[in-house]
């Protein structure tokens, strides 16, 4: 008898980057732990991008995109605003560093060991995501010391969540045993997104029953919407 243990993949390991493209005079990116180098020569890279995506709507258009490498240190504030949010609704560029490259797309500098530059070759539909194949066209190491972040990494050490437009989104039940009762069932607000967490409500994506008061969240327990840390909320009054 055949079993789909689907959190088997989790022993899978990938890059976090950030995949940045253009629209015009446009930009925007989104977080992409699906970025794998093909060929060696010429080289040749693959990225999986949600459909859903503004992203994939430059990058459908342009032709054209530039990958992020992520370092280790990259703050979790940093990765949700580029992971957890839309470029629909906000600019993900503000505040951030980075320099326009040779195919005119945008390279995030903050955070970044090494990007690259490519052209797309060819697209291959697979049903929620497009598989975009394309030619590295400019590529460099911006960090030599600077430990590069693996998707092990970031969901194990940083405790991040992942959105449920990214390729490697699994539905998962928490193993924590979580109290009811006891406790204050105020309304909490993340201080980075603005994400209410309301204890009537639970986080039922992410394993938390309805009926959970924030206090009881595991200490592990991050912003279903920007990655950000229990320390990052505060108690907001009815």
């Amino acid at each position: 008898m055949l079993m789909l243990n689907l959190e088997s993949l989790f022993k899978l390991n990938y890059g976090m980057c950030i995949v940045s493209s253009k629209k015009g005079d446009k930009f925007n990116g989104c977080i992409v732990n699906t970025v794998f180098q093909l060929t060696p020569e010429p080289p040749m890279v693959a990225a999986s991008i949600n459909r859903q995506c503004l992203t994939h709507e430059y990058i459908t258009g342009s032709k054209v995109f530039a990958v992020s490498i992520l370092s280790q240190e990259s703050p979790m504030s940093f990765i949700g605003s580029f992971g957890f949010k839309s470029g629909r609704d906000t600019d993900k560029f503000k505040g951030v560093n980075y320099k326009t490259g040779q195919t005119g797309v945008p390279i995030i500098l903050d955070n970044t060991v090494a990007f690259l530059e490519a052209e797309v070759a060819e697209s291959i539909d697979v049903i929620t995501h497009t598989l975009f194949i394309a030619k590295i066209v400019a590529c460099e190491t911006l960090d030599e010391e600077a430990e590069p972040m693996t998707y092990n990494y970031y969901r194990d050490i940083k405790h991040g969540r992942t959105p449920k437009t990214a390729a490697t989104y699994i539905k998962v039940k928490s193993k924590e045993n979580l109290k009811k009762g006891g406790k204050s069932m105020k309304k909490y607000k993340c201080l980075l997104c603005g994400y209410i967490y309301d204890p009537a409500v639970g986080d039922p994506d992410n394993g938390v029953e309805a009926g959970t008061a924030f206090e009881d969240l595991p200490d592990n327990w991050v912003c279903p919407e920007c990655g950000a840390g229990k320390n990052e909320f505060e108690p907001i009054e009815d």
